[in-house]
């Protein structure tokens, strides 16, 4: 049985950030990982997501070029080539993951906790002083019948071309993003969503707003859509308004969610779980085990790359707090939210300011967009920001650091001096908009 200070069971982004901050400061660590290094985001999700979207985002662009006085002829677009360039980028990537791990010992397999902090894989016995879960999430299965039919993310991930109709069920960021880079490549494409609007726990306005651009661009959207059936041709039948609908497709795609992935053993070990199959942890991301840690997707807290990297930082000690978590969905254009909105509390006001006031903006093509800014009444502390937008991702970024400074719309209004012209702006036009009320 070898010993370590750390075990880290699973090798996605909060896992070999853990791994890789001990080693670094002089532990010895274990990491076990069953499939690939670097996890569902970047082998199976985010990373190769964002590649197709690029690849989407440049055909969006070849199209608008006459805009700008560029003819573009005789073009042709091919979603193999796309396919391709992003897996190369995520073979890059995982060496990058590999040369961080250089001090940690990894082993390649299925882990099981044992009693006393003891993880056993396919060959090996450890033990660790701490170990930390990091197991992540799968794809969630849709629970109706024909639902054999239905392919889920990862599986979409793995095409090389793309059929000619497609029907992706969920509104969320993960369906949002495949409808922008499907109906880029020419394709016709349906989303069936559930809730009364996309992207549920979203500001309403702007994910209505984001509704807007996307059927703008020929993706069809149904909201209030319950799916009961997929049959053995591809045709969804589902109830919206009372009615029942068929729809036909050559490809049909599962987008309602992740469900999360636990080791084996843990009840023996004391972990405990919740009703959906979550670790349940304390504020510092410790299980209901003494010594062993959850984080990542597996706890539920945040299910985003990014939040399960910060976890790892308050786990390994490097801080006991970290800020606001912002979320990006891809989509073209971005949409971005980090903090407050402003149906969480009556004491919060809003001021918002559309894309289309921004020189910047306008001298991209990018007018389309709306910037919202949450803040308090009472010292007009910032609390929140969601936009829909060319860079929102990156707006959301500026604003995140802002809210963690613990700045005012005032001290952005008056004492921030931003780049002109620039997308930036926008934050500074939105803040000096809530002053004059």
């Amino acid at each position: 049985m070898k010993q370590y200070d750390l075990i880290v069971i699973g090798g996605g982004p909060g896992g070999y950030e853990a791994a890789a901050i001990a080693a670094k400061h002089g532990k010895s660590v274990a990491l076990i990982e069953k499939n690939l290094l670097g996890g569902t985001c970047l082998n199976r999700g985010c990373v190769p997501t964002k590649c197709l979207c690029a690849a989407a985002e440049r055909i969006l662009d070849i199209q608008s070029a006459a805009d700008y006085g560029v003819q573009i002829e005789n073009y042709s677009i091919n979603y193999a080539v796309a396919a391709r360039r992003a897996h190369l980028i995520v073979e890059g990537l995982r060496e990058d993951v590999e040369a961080m791990l250089k001090d940690v010992e990894i082993f390649q397999g299925k882990a099981r906790i044992a009693e006393g902090r003891t993880v056993v894989t396919d060959t090996h016995f450890l033990k660790g002083h701490k170990i930390i879960i990091a197991t992540g999430s799968k794809p969630a299965q849709i629970p109706i019948e024909g639902s054999e039919y239905v392919i889920n993310s990862d599986e979409f991930l793995a095409l090389e071309n793309l059929p000619d109709r497609l029907i992706i069920i969920g509104g969320g960021v993960i369906g949002l993003e495949f409808a922008s880079i499907i109906s880029a490549y020419g394709k016709d494409v349906t989303v069936l969503e559930y809730c009364p609007e996309i992207l549920p726990g979203f500001d309403q306005e702007i994910a209505k707003r984001l509704r807007t651009y996307l059927t703008r661009r020929g993706i069809r959207i149904v909201t209030g859509a319950k799916v009961t059936s997929v049959s053995s041709e591809r045709v969804v039948s589902y109830e919206a308004k009372g009615k029942v609908f068929t729809l036909p497709a050559d490809m049909v795609i599962s987008a309602i969610g992740r469900r999360p992935v636990t080791p084996d053993g843990m009840e023996n070990a004391g972990v405990e779980t919740d009703s959906k199959g979550y670790i349940i942890v304390n504020d510092a991301f410790e299980t209901t085990a003494n010594g062993i840690y959850a984080i990542g997707d597996v706890n539920g807290r945040c299910m985003l790359a990014h939040a399960a990297s910060a976890q790892a930082r308050i786990v390994c000690g490097l801080t006991t707090h970290v800020g606001v978590t912002p979320s990006v969905v891809f989509t073209m254009p971005e949409c971005a939210s980090v903090g407050a909105c402003v149906a969480d509390c009556e004491d919060y006001q809003s001021a918002k300011v559309p894309f289309s006031s921004n020189a910047k903006a306008l001298a991209a093509g990018k007018g389309d967009g709306l910037l919202k800014l949450v803040y308090r009444n009472d010292d007009h502390r910032l609390l929140g920001c969601q936009a829909v937008g060319a860079h929102a991702g990156e707006l959301i970024a500026v604003t995140a650091m802002a809210i963690d400074a613990g700045c005012t719309i005032d001290q952005i209004a008056a004492e921030s001096i931003l780049a002109h012209p620039g997308f930036s702006e926008i934050i500074q036009a939105a803040a000096s908009r809530g002053l004059e009320r």
